[in-house]
C-alpha cells in the first residue's frame, strides 16, 4: 500500500495513477510492496528531520526512512515541496517532471541503489529517467 501524507499546502491529484506506477516500479526491480508512506511538507518540517535524524543541518528535497526487510519494500519517504520547486527551477525542469523524480528516486534507493560516488548517481539517473518515461 502506498499512502501520500500532506503537512503543508499541496495535494497530489493523480495518487492512484503514482501508486500504480510505483507498485510496477517495485514489481520490476524484483521486490514486493508492503508499504510506503509519502510526506509531502515544507522545508521547515523537512530540515528539522535532518538536523534530528540524520544530523544534518541543510536543506534537502527527500529524505526517506527505509525500514525494507528483503524483498518487502516498507518505508517513509518525507519530501520538501519546496525544494522540489525550487530544484525544477536550477535545472529547467517542469515542476511535475521533478516530483516524479524525487518520489522514484527513494523508491529506487529502497530497491538497493545508491548515489554517493559518480557511479552510483549516474545509474540512479538513469533508473529515474527510465520508469519516469514509462509514467505517461
Amino acid at each position: 500500500m502506498i499512502n501520500f501524507n500532506y503537512e503543508t499546502d499541496f495535494n497530489i491529484e493523480n495518487e492512484d495513477q503514482l501508486a500504480t506506477w510505483l507498485t510496477g516500479v517495485i514489481s520490476n526491480e524484483g521486490f514486493k510492496l508492503e508499504e510506503i508512506n509519502y510526506v509531502f511538507c515544507d522545508d521547515e518540517y523537512l530540515h528539522k528531520l535532518n538536523v534530528e535524524f540524520l544530523d544534518h543541518d541543510t536543506l534537502t528535497d527527500i529524505i526517506s526512512f527505509d525500514y525494507t526487510v528483503g524483498k518487502l519494500i516498507q518505508g517513509d519517504i518525507f519530501i520538501s515541496v519546496e525544494r522540489v520547486k525550487d530544484n525544477a527551477k536550477d535545472f529547467e525542469q517542469n515542476f511535475d517532471k521533478e516530483l516524479q523524480r524525487v518520489i522514484v528516486h527513494g523508491v529506487l534507493h529502497y530497491c538497493g541503489y545508491k548515489d554517493k560516488t559518480d557511479d552510483e548517481s549516474k545509474l540512479m539517473r538513469e533508473k529515474e529517467d527510465f520508469y519516469i518515461n514509462q509514467l505517461v
